[in-house]
């Protein structure tokens, strides 16, 4: 997270109305709901596991057993199994 000096963003009417409530201490201000970003979109991570389920079904559709799947994937056997039987979005 990075800091920021209230004075550089934000005009001074509404730096003396915060005062009003709080001084000299740090807020953190959330981001609004709606440009919030789901886990791994920044890092690729989420496309990366779509992928690789994507191709684990795939694999299974195409003859391959779950422990085969699972040494192939180094994922246990549970983990194959929730990615092949869970319906995707």
């Amino acid at each position: 997270m990075k800091y920021v000096k209230v004075e550089t963003i934000l005009p001074d009417s509404l730096v003396k109305e915060i005062q009003k409530y709080i001084q000299g201490k740090y807020i953190y201000i959330p981001l609004q709901m709606e440009k919030k970003k789901k886990w791994g979109e920044n890092s690729g991570s989420r496309s990366y596991i779509q992928n690789r389920n994507e191709k684990i079904r795939n694999m299974y559709k195409s003859g391959h057993t779950i422990l085969n799947l699972a040494q192939d994937f180094f994922l246990s056997i549970d983990s194959i199994k929730k990615i092949i039987y869970t319906k995707c979005k």
